[in-house]
């Protein structure tokens, strides 16, 4: 499956670096956001580094999930593709 980094997980004073908002394709609903909790996904720069995690929860009602990187991700991420497998 394909996804699209929608933005960091964000208080209203801080951000998560390692937490990331994921719209993956297809996933319209909380219900089949829950279904994908646990797998992997991996985000690939332009130097073709990955950077790895696992979708923790499904994030609002739309469908989006909340993704736990193994460590920071930089923020030109933002609206960038990853893969979730």
């Amino acid at each position: 499956m394909e996804g699209v980094i929608v933005n960091f997980r964000m208080g209203r004073h801080t951000y998560t670096g390692n937490q990331m908002v994921v719209k993956v394709k297809g996933v319209a609903s909380k219900d089949k956001a829950k279904a994908l909790v646990g797998k992997a996904v991996t985000w690939t720069n332009t130097k073709e580094n990955t950077i790895t995690g696992k979708v923790a929860s499904a994030h609002g009602n739309s469908g989006n999930v909340r993704v736990l990187f193994e460590k920071g991700m930089p923020g030109q991420a933002i609206g960038s593709k990853v893969k979730v497998a």
